[in-house]
């Protein structure tokens, strides 16, 4: 087994030493255009960082073990050399554009990614507030396990991801040249990632790369000033609620549905999926006019023939 390190454990350091640094930086040079800090707010990021970690302890447990199982099946094997590990990350970085972008499409899997957008603050606290139900996540990875990636390389993989993510959650640092802008991601990608507004939604997954979304369809550039948070925000600070507040919305919802069909599309379709609504036939043609003193047979004639279901639950 390869012995790599927790990356994201070992930068914890440089992530408060960077953190501090935002936040003097606002002391000293306030921007009311900005996001900026607000205690309440931070210290739920904070908390739900470190909440994070502990639950993942446990999701992990049945994902190593189907990893495991896969990795030994399979006859393939990826070395773990200097070179290999620019492609492995490659690999991942790929994966977890779709990851991102199935957790924003499908609703079951943005109940967990939810808790990330769900502050309306942006600042490196903000890239703290991970979910505490990532179970979800870790499946996007399985195809590198199946052609031979060693299952502790996906972890170590995804740490270096999340570490490079870090620092694109800032207003403090502006647009970057552009041959950087156009490959890799920014804060100014990711401060359009984490916007309400209609023309920023649902844009700008990449992880360490840009170049999936330009790929890909999904990448807009910052042009209007951000407005962050959800199109319905929740207005709390308790960790709990932050955590399981879509889960509980989606059963409320599936237990008001009307049909089987109803509930599925609460729980597998988009975040603002609504079931369609039955509307009378634009081209149902209009009832003739009947005279007044038409005979009593010619207006039984002219009348609309009853609906079936009613004449049976009138009969």
């Amino acid at each position: 087994m390869p012995n790599l390190p927790d990356v994201v454990l070992w930068s914890i350091p440089a992530f408060v030493l960077l953190t501090v640094i935002e936040l003097v930086s606002y002391r000293l040079h306030p921007d009311d255009d900005a996001a900026g800090y607000d205690t309440k707010d931070a210290v739920t990021s904070i908390g739900m960082g470190l909440g994070s970690i502990g639950f993942d302890l446990l999701w992990k447990i049945p994902v190593v073990a189907v990893f495991t199982a896969v990795y030994e099946l399979t006859p393939l094997r990826v070395p773990l050399l200097w070179w290999t590990i620019p492609l492995m990350l490659l690999a991942q970085d790929f994966l977890y554009y779709w990851q991102h972008r199935g957790h924003h499409v499908i609703r079951i899997l943005w109940a967990c990614h939810v808790v990330h957008h769900s502050s309306r603050k942006f600042n490196l606290t903000t890239a703290l507030r991970q979910p505490w139900t990532s179970a979800t996540t870790y499946w996007f990875y399985l195809p590198m396990v199946a052609v031979g990636v060693h299952p502790a390389v996906i972890p170590f993989c995804y740490g270096i991801n999340l570490l490079y993510q870090f620092w694109v959650h800032t207003e403090r640092i502006g647009k970057l040249p552009r041959a950087y802008e156009y490959v890799f991601n920014t804060p100014s990608h990711h401060r359009v990632h984490h916007a309400s507004q209609g023309g920023y939604l649902d844009r700008n997954y990449g992880g360490i790369l840009i170049i999936w979304d330009r790929m890909f369809g999904s990448w807009v550039g910052e042009t209007d000033k951000p407005v962050y948070g959800l199109t319905k925000n929740i207005n709390t600070y308790n960790p709990l609620r932050v955590a399981t507040h879509e889960y509980a919305a989606i059963a409320r919802d599936v237990r008001a549905a009307r049909s089987w069909s109803e509930r599925a599309g609460r729980v597998f379709r988009g975040p603002g999926w609504q079931p369609a609504t039955a509307t009378p036939a634009a081209d149902a043609p209009a009832p003739a006019a009947v005279p007044a003193d038409a005979t009593p047979a010619a207006k039984a004639a002219a009348a609309p023939a009853a609906d079936p279901a009613v004449q049976e639950s009138t009969a």
